[in-house]
């Protein structure tokens, strides 16, 4: 009995593939935290998931050249994500994005009956859309008075004398620990992420010591978990 070859790997292109993603994570939070630690390898296009039953736990990022896209490729192979290692592989097919990018995009002609339901649809959606962050913070502004855990003193924006804890600031509302955890547990001596409660904007990172501390904030300073955030990192003062 003759043996089949795997399958060819697909040619590199801007486009990534993941699957074997933890399909208890709900749609929204996956792609934030998707976009977290992809854009440090380079400008995201897009994230594109979704919550069907053929595409749970697949996703495809799309970056804006390729040698973004390899290098994320390479580096997060087997990225422990939501407890479940990534599999990741170059799409089959250029993306929309990246399509109209280089001017190659064609409008897909929708069929007589999707047209219909198009129109029918569309004011009604336009007055229900909001932005994700809207959507999601919406009602849950924290409490006054909420008694602060003991963490690091922060004078006027932290500290640069070494510390093997870090000061992070300027963080969007959507930061949650996981988001952070992953970002940094890339780092040789990472122990732990603390959240300020009443405060969405700044967090503390835990290391084993004063270097591997440096290594991690020189690497990530302003680094963007959105687009329009650029995370501000110092040591706690000590």
């Amino acid at each position: 009995m003759m043996r089949q070859n795997p399958p060819a790997p697909m040619p590199p292109n801007q486009t990534l593939y993941i699957n074997n993603l933890n399909e208890k994570v709900k749609l929204e939070e996956l792609k934030k935290s998707l976009y977290a630690i992809f854009s440090q390898f380079g400008e995201v296009l897009e994230i594109v998931a979704a919550k069907n039953l053929k595409a749970r736990g697949q996703a495809f990022v799309v970056f804006k050249d390729i040698n973004s896209a390899t290098n994320a490729l390479r580096s997060m192979q087997g990225f422990p994500f939501y407890e479940k290692p990534m599999r990741i592989n170059y799409a089959k097919k250029k993306s929309d994005a990246v399509a109209k990018l280089d001017g190659s995009y064609v409008a897909k002609e929708r069929k007589p009956k999707e047209k219909r339901k198009a129109t029918e649809q569309g004011g009604e959606a336009k007055r229900h859309m909001m932005p994700p962050m809207m959507n999601m913070m919406a009602g849950m502004q924290p409490p006054g008075n909420i008694p602060m855990p003991p963490v690091p003193q922060v004078g006027n924006g932290g500290s640069e004398i070494p510390h093997k804890i870090l000061f992070l600031t300027n963080l969007p509302q959507e930061t949650t620990e996981m988001m952070l955890t992953m970002l940094f547990e890339q780092f040789p001596g990472f122990k732990e992420t603390r959240l300020v409660p009443g405060r969405h904007d700044i967090s503390f990172i835990e290391f084993e010591n004063d270097q591997q501390a440096s290594q991690a904030k020189h690497a990530l300073q302003n680094f963007k978990i959105t687009p329009s955030n650029a995370m501000r990192i110092s040591f706690a003062n000590k």
